[in-house]
């Protein structure tokens, strides 16, 4: 084809400048990444994966992919979520190779050959090391590393989570500083009634529900029957906020932390052991302080009122919740010494337990009422032996018993939240807002496609109306559909955050909300007992007082709590949700152990999920997930369909799909990143 000329003679081609349009947060998968702005949620281009991070905020344009779909390509790093990287290192000529274990992460690191960081460290060949970053990867160039620590050789027993641990920083050694203060610290019953706002309740009867392995008790509950028929129910929470001062060692390292990371063979506390274990746990039989919250509900459920105040209480009896759960089934010769102990003082434990059941049915009756909607997601979780050897993995559900527990808690903080809200308190709230419209209709077009609800149902669902939603949930319980329309449906939710302004909570339909029931682990509940503990001095003692009891409570000035409130916050939601996960990969770090001794075993299995990197599927005896990667699924290549979220194979048209029942082999396992593979034996028509 000739090429015209144009007057004035050659003129070089227009480069066409891609500019930057939005800014948003990167989630990497094993099968790519999506970066989430303003317009939802958009796949990252591939060549753009080799320079980012999983959290990293970018800004990116927006491309039409070549079936017409919506790409986004970075163009800068704004903000990088991570200084540093878990890998295995091994020489590469002169230089140093750090691979990341985070098999999202696509760009190996390198030391220079200047940096003598490995031969100081012993670093050899397979030891996995943490690496700071020193320079990011880009499109053209590696990034550079230097190496702060080895963590062991690919044989050490506990590598896997310390591989976790240093992904998502996270420390075992507490400061020798804060560690020391909490040593000084004791328990002065006497001392702490003299304050005129604390109130003696060791008169009634309390008790602790908990797991079985629980070390540390923050909240106990007492209740009994009104005269009217109603029920008053007090909830005790450890009152942390008396030993832990603002701004004090404590204090600044539990800021640092946030909360208590819950790692499968492993507890990374928030608070020293001192506290959490022992002055401020509600054991059986010792007095401590604590912050009640006094309620009363008619014979329906219904909030009557509540009154939150500092106390001395004494926990009188400690169940696990398989015992509670026991003796609520009317077991024989369950949790004996618990129920002499409360014989003794004229109480019959399992109708306090029978009572406390009964409201909390009603509590769930009312919340559901006003909108609230319950998702069912199923944990996994691993028993751990004395050698430290997974013995066996177990899925954790909602009983009788955890419910009776969550739903007095859940009040509690419902009823710290009004009583903050209607003073027009800054505080540490938990927010929720409603999902957008966008992620909403995506999870209703779904769900019709797989043929679980029909489009009447799709459009309330689409336009929000939780009623929708529930009747979905309650329509596939027990089926084999019910993981993946919870998940579906939880997907499309916005995650909780905390905000120092009260914005609601969506999925509890609760006006105002917050976390007030586990100072010894979270650092927004120990936040608002401050706030609350201020704003009672001031209400009862006068605006003196309170000014006095602030520096210690909630401090002044650029450092006090009004100047950090906004960050203190964005911290607090930003290392949960790491927390979240750290526990997620320490149990699938478990989940590869229990199974790397049962390669080639075959289970029956329910297909959870699909993606473009496979089939997951629930092996049925222990719930636990693997994944079947597209060479594992058979003889043909599998196709993702993400419409009907299915997986088609392209010679046969054969369809895998979420809720399909299925038999699995186990096919490898990697106990340093947590992966369970599985191969396809039985097809989904097989088993019908």
């Amino acid at each position: 084809m000739a090429h015209r000329k144009r007057a004035g003679g050659h003129r070089k081609p227009t480069r066409t400048v891609r500019r930057p349009s939005l800014t948003g947060t990167v989630r990497l998968t094993d099968a790519g990444g999506e970066v989430a702005c303003a317009e939802g949620t958009l796949r990252l281009a591939s060549r753009s994966l080799r320079e980012v991070m999983g959290g990293d905020v970018v800004a990116v344009s927006v491309q039409r992919g070549r079936e017409g779909g919506k790409r986004a390509v970075v163009e800068s790093v704004v903000e990088r979520a991570h200084a540093a990287v878990v890998g295995t290192f091994s020489p590469v000529g002169p230089l140093g190779c750090v691979r990341p274990l985070d098999t999202r992460v696509r760009a190996d690191f390198f030391v220079l050959p200047s940096d003598g960081s490995p031969a100081r460290l012993s670093v050899g060949t397979g030891d996995v090391v943490r690496a700071r970053i020193v320079s990011y990867p880009s499109r053209h160039e590696s990034g550079v590393v230097t190496i702060e620590r080895r963590l062991g050789d690919a044989d050490a027993p506990d590598l896997g989570i310390r591989s976790v641990m240093a992904r998502y920083d996270l420390d075992d050694a507490y400061p020798e500083q804060a560690l020391r203060a909490a040593e000084g610290l004791v328990l002065d019953v006497d001392g702490a009634l003299a304050d005129p706002l604390r109130r003696d309740v060791r008169d009634r009867f309390a008790l602790t529900i908990d797991p079985v392995d629980a070390r540390d008790f923050d909240d106990a509950l007492s209740i009994s029957r009104t005269a009217e028929g109603g029920f008053a129910l007090s909830v005790h929470i450890a009152d942390v906020s008396h030993y832990v001062a603002w701004g004090d060692d404590i204090d600044l390292e539990a800021r640092r932390r946030t909360t208590s990371v819950y790692l499968a063979d492993r507890v990374l506390p928030m608070l020293p052991e001192r506290l959490s274990n022992d002055l401020c746990s509600l054991r059986p039989g010792e007095d401590r302080l604590a912050m009640t919250v006094e309620m009363t509900f008619d014979a329906r459920g219904r909030l009557q009122g509540a009154v939150p105040y500092p106390s001395v209480m004494r926990s009188r009896v400690r169940l696990s919740y398989d015992e509670a759960q026991a003796l609520l089934d009317g077991g024989a010769g369950v949790a004996e010494d618990a129920v002499a102990r409360a014989a003794e003082e004229g109480v019959d434990l399992c109708e306090v337990l029978r009572l406390a059941d009964e409201l909390a049915r009603l509590r769930a009756q009312v919340r559901s009422r006003r909108g609230a909607i319950d998702f069912d997601t199923v944990e996994v979780h691993a028993l751990m032996g004395s050698d430290g050897e997974p013995r066996d993995l177990v899925a954790r559900h909602r009983t009788a018993a955890t419910a009776l527990v969550e739903e007095a808690m859940l009040v509690a903080n419902e009823c710290v939240a009004s009583w903050l809200v209607r003073r027009d308190l800054e505080a540490v709230y938990r927010v929720h807002e409603p999902p957008t419209p966008e992620h909403l209709q995506a999870a209703a077009a779904a769900l019709v496609e797989l043929g679980i609800i029909d489009r009447g149902r799709a459009l309330a669902i689409a336009a929000g109306e939780i009623p929708a939603m529930r009747a979905a949930l309650a329509d596939v319980a027990g089926t084999p559909e019910a993981e993946l329309v919870n998940a579906l449906l939880l997907r499309a939710m916005q995650r909780a955050v905390y905000r120092p302004q009260n914005l609601g909570h969506y999925a509890l339909g609760a006006a105002a909300y917050c976390h007030f029931t586990s100072p010894i682990r979270r650092y927004p509940d120990l936040m608002v007992h401050r706030v609350l503990k201020l704003a009672l001095a001031r209400e009862r003692l006068g605006a003196q007082e309170a000014r006095r009891r602030a520096g210690a409570l909630v401090g002044a000035g650029a450092t006090g709590f009004g100047a950090l409130a906004a960050q203190l916050c964005r911290t607090c939601s930003e290392r949960e949700r790491a927390a979240d996960a750290a526990a997620r990969a320490s149990q699938k770090v478990m989940v590869a152990r229990y199974y790397a001794h049962r390669i080639g075993e075959r289970f029956t299995a329910t297909v959870s999920w699909v993606d473009a990197m496979g089939a997951f599927a629930r092996i049925d005896e222990t719930q636990a997930e693997g994944l079947i990667r597209l060479r594992d699924l058979g003889d043909e290549w599998f196709d993702l369909d993400e419409r009907t979220l299915a997986l088609v194979g392209s010679a046969t048209g054969r369809r895998i799909r979420p809720g399909d029942r299925v038999v699995v082999e186990v096919r490898a396992t990697d106990q340093l990143r947590g992966h369970l593979d599985l191969a396809l034996v039985a097809a989904p028509r097989a088993l019908h």
